[in-house]
């Protein structure tokens, strides 16, 4: 396995930094009382839109980039690294939904508008409890007349607020089943919620009577191959947060000076900063690793996403609370962005999944191979 990232990944991973830097402010959100609704989620996205990122995982047969998972990692990555508040992960979570279990008429009529940044998607899976993986769920869907109707909640459906179509999991004759809900109708309900990271839109939906269109795929074809996924993105972000972490740490620990010389030079600042340095390098192994697999190993993908989601996202909040010790008393002030990272590590770190639960299914993958 050739760990090298070629040309084209490395400059597609610099222009779209390039991109980021010079787009992403997040000085609005370093201050007391600031909420998602202050990070300016239209405005990026409108700009990410024009760049086609909305068509990264679709099929150029639909209007899209067909681009790789490690060509993905590339740019999800850098999003994690600046905190780029906008409904990407949303957009891609719904359509990778679309994409395994929709129809030839359901994908014709929607991957081409994704593609063009002009309808944006949200994935509702989450129930209130934090479950995730099916098939009992919060909301149910019945049949009324010739059409199918959905009742009941969804939590932690991040993006929904910016969502023109909710691709939603609900239960369905004691299975559970996949839905297009359009987000806009009257029977649909969206809260955003006062979520700790606010560089995310985090919602609670509520369900009652709304029209849905069944997607045909099953549950068991759908989910594992968009949860595998999913795990990539937030693993990619977390690894990406993580060096960002070290870079300033390390440059605040060479400016900081106590006692006539720079923090940097005293070896317990050194030790925090190394073991910083071996969890970054552990974690981009992991994410290009589990994107090589979804790319050309299917049948070792599973086990390589939960492994990077469980191995980055873990050591993304051990960093980022290291980062906080490193700055001291100014590191817990909101006009420096530590914050932002640490609620976004331990968002991470919690999204489908703990670090425990991934690793449990990693034994347990194991085991059956074995």
């Amino acid at each position: 396995m050739n760990f090298a990232l070629d040309d084209d990944h490395l400059t597609l991973r610099e222009s779209a930094g390039a991109f980021l830097d010079k787009e992403i402010d997040l000085a609005p959100l370093l201050v007391p009382g600031a909420t998602v609704a202050d990070a300016g989620y239209a405005t990026t996205w409108a700009k990410i839109a024009d760049l086609g990122w909305p068509g990264l995982i679709i099929p150029e047969a639909d209007g899209g980039l067909g681009m790789t998972a490690i060509d993905l990692t590339m740019i999800v990555a850098e999003m994690g690294r600046t905190l780029a508040p906008a409904p990407l992960f949303g957009t891609l979570a719904g359509t990778w939904a679309v994409m395994r279990g929709g129809s030839v008429e359901q994908k014709t009529r929607l991957l081409p508008q994704i593609a063009a940044g002009k309808h944006a998607l949200a994935l509702a899976v989450c129930d209130a409890n934090g479950g995730f993986d099916g098939p009992a769920s919060d909301a149910k869907a019945r049949v009324v007349g010739e059409g199918v109707v959905i009742d009941g909640g969804k939590a932690f459906v991040i993006d929904a607020g910016h969502a023109d179509t909710l691709v939603v999991a609900a239960e369905a004759d004691g299975d559970r089943a996949w839905y297009l809900v359009d987000a806009r109708q009257p029977g649909v309900e969206i809260e955003v919620l006062p979520w700790r990271d606010i560089t995310r839109e985090v919602c609670a939906v509520r369900f009652t009577a709304a029209e849905a269109e069944r997607l045909p795929g099953s549950d068991a074809d759908i989910w594992p191959y968009v949860r595998d996924r999913l795990l990539l993105v937030l693993a990619a972000e977390s690894a990406a947060g993580l060096r960002e972490i070290l870079d300033f740490t390390a440059a605040y620990a060479k400016e900081r000076v106590a006692f006539g010389r720079p923090i940097g030079a005293y070896q317990a600042i050194k030790h925090a900063l190394a073991d910083m340095v071996g969890a970054s390098e552990g974690s981009n192994a992991a994410v290009l690793y589990a994107a090589w697999a979804l790319s050309d190993a299917p049948d070792k993908a599973s086990e390589a996403a939960a492994i990077a989601k469980a191995y980055a996202c873990e050591a993304y909040v051990e960093a980022t609370h290291r980062s906080i010790q490193v700055f001291g008393a100014i590191g817990f002030t909101w006009e420096m962005k530590n914050h932002l990272y640490f609620k976004r590590a331990r968002a991470n770190a919690e999204l489908f999944g703990a670090a425990r639960i991934h690793r449990a299914r990693v034994i347990e993958m194991l085991r059956r191979a074995a």
